[in-house]
């Protein structure tokens, strides 16, 4: 299905970007925002996978639901994981349009790859190297 994606920051987030090796960090910044009924139509639990795929690619995330999102809408926190699907392009601002996003959303199996694997995947070298 298709949703519009917003990214942001949460108090989660701000509290591990200091350490953006941590397990915490990962965990916050890989979990995308979903209301209840877009998880429902989906068929999804809290915590479920999910592979978000937006213009520039896919990235599995975990679900979690949030009276804070609409229905339609996806948040997902600032971080490795929506900058792997987010577009590049800046239209002469220096910062990408983090804010409209069309995604596609479908339950998986696969786990979400640590921050080192999806920076890998850019061709970048892993934190911890």
């Amino acid at each position: 299905m298709t949703y519009l994606m917003l990214t942001g920051r949460t108090v989660n987030q701000g509290v591990t970007v200091e350490n953006k090796t941590s397990a915490e960090y990962a965990a916050e910044t890989s979990t995308c925002f979903m209301h209840e009924f877009d998880m429902m139509e989906l068929g999804l639990d809290d915590r479920d996978t999910v592979r978000v795929t937006g213009p520039c690619g896919d990235v599995v995330m975990r679900a979690v639901a949030s009276v804070e999102v609409e229905m339609g809408t996806v948040f997902v926190p600032y971080g490795p994981y929506a900058n792997h699907i987010v577009a590049a392009g800046t239209r002469s601002t220096g910062m990408p349009d983090f804010k409209s996003h069309v995604v596609e959303i479908e339950p998986t199996d696969d786990e979400p790859k640590t921050v080192h694997e999806l920076m890998e995947d850019l061709g970048g070298l892993a934190y911890d190297r």
